[in-house]
């Protein structure tokens, strides 16, 4: 294939899942409904929640899914694979239901962020992008949620294009990075596929390029007066860095009345030298140019120089946020839950294992997110699709420690799994970005403080039902679990 030539996606997926479908087709389960949970075990940076993201691109995903002639080709050449299930594929296309959770919604372990029910061959074929799409973005953008926090209401750019791994890491990250917080992005493809606002003004380069220091700052202000911030870091940033930006803006802003402008350190102390910038730009009558910062940052960098009174408007992060480099895996899982038998019953489905934070939660469920009277929500709520919520006291049990609980009463409800597909067709109103990140801030709003701690946060309640825990614990029963292990 040549590099050039139209990837089909519905090709990237994992060797088993094809092996898998020709066998389930071989014994007649082609046909038979499963339901398969999307969900993660533990939050990125030992942090408080995740942030859903990467929905948009799996959506696009299904409604492509489809089997070109040179796909029928290769996998009849590896020999593994019975003609007539090579005549299924020629017209196969997604028929079944998704539900899933809103990009930009704060997310907890264990709790499905998508279920699938198709039948087996469809829902098995989904696993490797859903994965791959929910966990990469779903990572950045909880990353991204956490820089901007540390930040504390300055602005943060995503910097980080040319440290990512692979062109869609770059892309898709960048997308999932301004979901999480970002303001904007380095890299311009994001903003011309998914309007992610993209800008930038010089490298060092730029400054290198010229007789001078002055005589790069004063051209790249008269090309672009109303997008002029200087790169100060290049040969010495208080010496004649600052001191050639002022000199710039006083010859070629200021006549013409334009006070928006900036500075950037890529380099040093930040702490001291965004001080000593802002005196001086202060002292020359400069009170409006913004100081940015970039040069491997992270969450944890950015409250250090807060705390010591940096002088910084902007910070500008890139590969630590771009590859989520403290902890580069979301960890989501794609799992069977439970299969429909020839009458319709749904019939659960458990998984076990000797470690018991892997032991799946079983059955066809649902989400409800439970609210306080302030708006703030305390709980998610497992429970099986048939149950519902509607205001009866809840019985809640901290995640971290089983024998505390408390008794939800005066509460409000909200489903979090939204119908996606129903029966093949998209039946979500797709948000524009823009709106996905208008609901991510909200949504972040109604988290308490210490769930967004980055230190020791609050254990956020996610408990199931009684009917749906009765249901995990009869299971493992059959299992031959005893009570001791099952604890």
């Amino acid at each position: 294939m040549k590099q050039n030539d139209k990837l089909n996606l519905t090709m990237l997926c994992d060797f088993y899942e094809l092996t898998m479908g020709n066998g389930y087709f071989q014994c007649g389960y082609q046909e038979r409904i499963t339901y398969f949970d999307v969900f993660f075990r533990r939050v990125p940076d030992g942090g408080g929640f995740a942030v859903a993201a990467g929905l948009d691109q799996v959506i696009d995903y299904v409604l492509d899914l489809h089997y070109d002639e040179a796909d029928i080709a290769y996998l009849r050449g590896r020999g593994l694979f019975s003609e007539e299930f090579l005549a299924y594929l020629r017209n196969f296309r997604f028929t079944g239901d998704i539900w899933a959770v809103p990009e930009g919604t704060p997310v907890f372990p264990n709790e499905p962020l998508m279920t699938v029910r198709a039948p087996a061959i469809e829902a098995q074929m989904l696993e490797t992008y859903i994965l791959l799409e929910m966990n990469h973005q779903s990572l950045i953008a909880t990353k991204a949620s956490r820089i901007c926090r540390a930040a504390q209401g300055r602005t943060v750019l995503e910097f980080g294009s040319r440290r990512a791994q692979g062109t869609d890491a770059a892309i898709t990250g960048a997308r999932a990075a301004f979901i999480g917080g970002c303001a904007g992005t380095a890299c311009t493809i994001s903003d011309q596929m998914y309007g992610v606002p993209a800008g930038g003004t010089m490298a060092h380069s730029w400054v290198q390029m010229f007789d001078s220091e002055y005589e790069a700052f004063k051209t790249y202000c008269e090309t672009y007066p109303t997008n002029a911030t200087l790169l100060v870091d290049t040969y010495d940033s208080l010496r004649s860095g600052v001191p050639n930006a002022i000199r710039v803006f006083d010859e070629v802003l200021k006549p013409r009345g334009i006070r928006k402008c900036g500075i950037r350190f890529d380099s040093g102390d930040m702490a001291y030298l965004t001080k000593q910038a802002r005196t001086m730009l202060d002292e020359a009558g400069w009170t409006e140019c913004a100081i940015t910062c970039s040069n491997s940052l992270d969450e944890h960098l950015i409250e250090d120089l807060i705390r010591q009174g940096a002088a910084i408007n902007v910070f500008g992060v890139g590969e630590r946020l771009i590859t989520a480099r403290s902890e580069s895996v979301f960890g989501g899982v794609y799992k069977l839950v439970a299969v429909e038998d020839r009458g319709g019953e749904i019939v659960p489905k458990i998984k076990i294992s000797e470690n018991v934070a892997k032991i799946t939660n079983p059955g066809f469920k649902k989400v409800y997110r439970i609210y306080g009277p302030e708006g703030k929500c305390f709980a998610d709520y497992i429970c099986l699709h048939d149950e519902q919520v509607n205001g009866q006291p809840l019985e809640l049990f901290d995640p971290a420690a089983t024998w505390k609980r408390q008794i939800a009463e005066n509460y409000q409800s909200k489903p979090l799994l939204l119908p996606i597909f129903e029966k093949g067709q998209l039946v979500y109103d797709r948000p524009t970005l823009q709106q996905i990140r208008a609901y991510a801030d909200a949504q972040s709003e109604t988290l308490w403080p210490e769930v967004k701690r980055f230190d020791n946060p609050h254990n956020y309640y996610v408990d199931l039902s009684p009917k749906l825990w009765d249901l995990k614990h009869e299971l493992l029963r059959r299992k031959g679990r005893t009570e001791e292990e099952i604890e």
